[in-house]
């Protein structure tokens, strides 16, 4: 698949994006647009197609960076404990300031989730066994343990239903002023693209890393805390994405290999495209009313998520 294959896709499914909700909007109407229709456009259309692709990039992106420095193919924010552990940033924010703005929220979120991931990562220093399908496994097992604390103090604190809402992404809220926290996601990509060749070798082992003179710890935590700020951001705007960014490197990876700044402009444009054409089908599948993101997502990305795992035991077979 070619990069212009996905940016023509990107294309036509925002096209698509704008004209598609409860409220009648065609391309012929562009050119004598009611105030409704403008107000449509510009509050909710408009906003919602930029967070879903800004969405989609980012943790694309994250994902990548993830298995990178990890190397293994199976971890990403959803199986490495990052996303279970800004939910937890964010209800410890809630419960300690009730009232706080969005980008405290985002404080709280992106500091756990830095947190959660530097543990996850020292736990795969210190383990022997490095087999692929146990990582995840164990991301799994320390997210389900940081969902539990976050579950009780839900329960606690009478905030079950705000947690509930967290773990079902939903781009209907993504209006103007709602949606531009982001906006980080962007300088996230773009250091990402930046030290690209560095999060290659430093994937590569540190041994191997620091003999070819890279500070490994540097480009690793550099690594890891643009996962967890492009993570948090996400989680406080839209909720949780699940398996995206599992899949969506993953699929890349297969026919790019694994050079992470050739693959990366792919990654983050399928992640866009992926996003868009699940929020369209939950748009349309029940019309006029909605499917959250979470939902379709979670339902496509396990289904992929199944296969690369069935994949990856057939292939050691074979082996």
């Amino acid at each position: 698949m070619r990069l212009w294959h996905l940016l023509a896709a990107l294309i036509v499914l925002s096209i698509a994006s704008v004209f598609i909700g409860v409220k009648d909007i065609s391309p012929a109407d562009l050119l004598r647009l009611n105030e409704e229709q403008l107000q449509v456009l510009l509050i909710s259309r408009i906003p919602r197609l930029i967070s879903i692709i800004i969405a989609g990039v980012s943790m694309g992106v994250a994902g990548l960076i993830m298995q990178q420095l990890s190397q293994n193919k199976f971890v990403s924010p959803t199986t490495g404990g990052t996303d279970d552990s800004a939910r937890l940033g964010m209800l410890v924010i809630l419960i300690l300031f009730p009232a706080a703005p969005p980008m405290l929220k985002m404080l709280g979120a992106f500091s756990f989730a830095l947190a959660g991931t530097f543990v996850f990562m020292r736990l795969l220093d210190k383990i022997k066994f490095k087999d692929a399908m146990f990582i995840p496994l164990l991301g799994l097992m320390f997210g389900g343990i940081v969902t539990s604390i976050a579950t009780f103090l839900a329960y606690q604190y009478d905030l079950i239903q705000s947690l509930t809402a967290w773990l079902q992404g939903n781009f209907a809220l993504s209006m103007k002023g709602r949606y531009e926290l982001l906006y980080v996601g962007i300088p996230v990509v773009i250091l990402a693209y930046l030290y690209a060749n560095k999060f290659t070798i430093a994937g590569m082992g540190e041994q191997f890393a620091v003999n070819l003179g890279l500070n490994y710890r540097k480009v690793v935590n550099l690594g890891l805390v643009l996962v967890a700020l492009a993570s948090s951001v996400v989680m406080v705007t839209v909720g949780t994405i699940p398996f995206l960014g599992l899949i969506i490197p993953n699929i890349v990876t297969l026919y790019l290999g694994d050079h992470l700044k050739k693959v990366l402009p792919h990654t983050a444009l399928l992640g866009a495209v992926f996003v868009l054409f699940c929020d369209i089908l939950g748009r349309v599948v029940i019309y006029p009313y909605e499917v959250p993101i979470g939902l379709t997502v979670g339902i496509l990305g396990s289904g992929m998520f199944l296969y690369l795992l069935l994949r990856r035991k057939t292939h050691d077979i074979s082996s």
